[in-house]
């Protein structure tokens, strides 16, 4: 039955695996309660998360190891230790330190699900990398946003539980993958045919630079924003007085729509990506992402009805150009490099979202909504960097191009 709609298999297998990023931040107000966290703290638990992606990314792609052994069987081990510390988070960790250590242990399991899903979603499609991958990020975002959707629903469930169902979900996804296996579109390289930090060659080709620093100019957004949301989501909640409604619960389902929507955002881009080429819509979704980090904070005082909405929009444009981005440098590398390039330029990309995620969180009790604005400068560098390769798909679409 799996083997027969692999695609679905993997995508739903990504939902499950990535409820295990974010799973934290759904529970921010019980955890600030429980041990007396500031913002700046979440977001170190946050961006531990990230130290321990970047890791593992970079261990992946400096050994070749994305490319030795099957994405399935990686993808399903990286689940299954995810699960387990990810419920050590939960069952063990008593303050700030520990929590640190199992987050980004649980980070480290992440770069073993995320890139090798986008591979396995390579190999098992032959062509339309753009829109399949939309669909695989999509489920990103819906895994990122999950925890916050069961944290609406379970009413009294406590953070432990919330946390705990990730670990499930992984569990299950990791189980999906490793009975489907690996797909027949992508040559596998022997033990022995990628050496140390091959995948670099891949930033030798300048249309996948532009990728690339269009992607990292992406990250300097994403996860900072979406570590936000529920932070933006509350000030908006507690200014409206809406006395006839939990808060906790309230912020909750609307934290979760503003993320989650984001994977309406990732499928629109993958069916446009069809018709124009990925680079021209990757590039649109940046520059609406951006134009909304400019406009954020000059809508806060038009109420909260206005507020909800601009970050509706927000939340549907700051992820649609990702796996955009992720296509055009798929393209761009030779096959037996892929899943070592994809996963040398998440680990930079990353990278950049601990910087993004500490100045946010460090500066949202001061700054309130004006935060907005310390994301627009990612947006106008991935730009930048990247229209030569708009403008190019451009010139070569239009009619009477060579």
């Amino acid at each position: 039955m799996l083997r027969r709609h692999p695609v679905g298999t993997i995508v739903l297998a990504q939902l499950f695996g990535t409820s295990l990023w974010f799973s934290p931040n759904s529970a921010a107000d019980s955890l600030v309660a429980a041990w007396q966290l500031s913002s700046a703290q979440i977001g170190q638990i946050t961006s531990a998360t990230q130290l321990g992606f970047i890791l593992g990314t970079l261990v992946l792609a400096t050994t070749g190891l994305a490319d030795r052994f099957p994405a399935s069987r990686i993808f399903a081990i990286a689940s299954l230790l995810g699960a387990v510390f990810n419920a050590g988070f939960a069952f063990l960790a008593t303050g700030v330190e520990s929590a640190l250590a199992f987050r980004f242990a649980v980070g480290v399991c992440l770069a073993g699900i995320y890139p090798l899903g986008m591979k396995m979603v390579i190999a098992w499609t032959h062509g339309g990398a753009g829109s399949t991958l939309g669909l695989l990020v999509a489920m990103l975002t819906l895994g990122s946003a999950l925890p916050h959707a069961v944290r609406a629903a379970g009413g009294g469930l406590s953070w432990q539980g919330v946390v705990l169902s990730s670990s499930l979900l992984a569990l299950l996804g990791g189980l999906a993958i490793r009975w489907l296996g690996d797909g027949p579109h992508l040559p596998r390289s022997g033990p022995r045919s990628v050496r140390w930090g091959a995948a670099l060659r891949a930033f030798g080709n300048p249309q996948f630079r532009a990728s690339a620093f269009g992607y990292f100019g992406h990250m300097w957004e994403l996860y900072a924003f979406w570590t936000l949301v529920p932070f933006l989501v509350a000030d908006v909640v507690n200014g409206a007085h809406l006395e006839a409604l939990d808060p906790t619960r309230t912020t909750s389902a609307l934290a979760f729509g503003v993320i989650g929507i984001g994977a309406l955002g990732c499928v629109a881009a993958g069916h446009l990506s069809r018709r124009f080429g990925s680079p021209p819509v990757a590039a649109v979704a940046l520059a609406v992402s951006g134009l909304m980090c400019l406009l954020y904070p000059l809508l806060r005082p038009l109420g909260p009805s206005v507020c909800i909405i601009a970050l509706l929009v927000w939340g549907m444009a700051v992820i649609a150009d990702s796996a955009q981005f992720s296509a055009v440098s798929a393209q761009m590398c030779p096959p037996e490099f892929v899943g070592g390039a994809l996963a040398i330029q998440n680990s930079i990309g990353f990278l950049i979202t601990v910087f993004a995620i500490t100045l946010v969180t460090s500066a949202f009790t001061g700054a309130g909504s004006a935060v907005a604005w310390y994301l627009l400068p990612g947006p106008i560098a991935g730009l930048l960097f990247f229209w030569p390769l708009v403008r190019s798909t451009l010139g070569a679409r239009r009619p009477g191009a060579a």
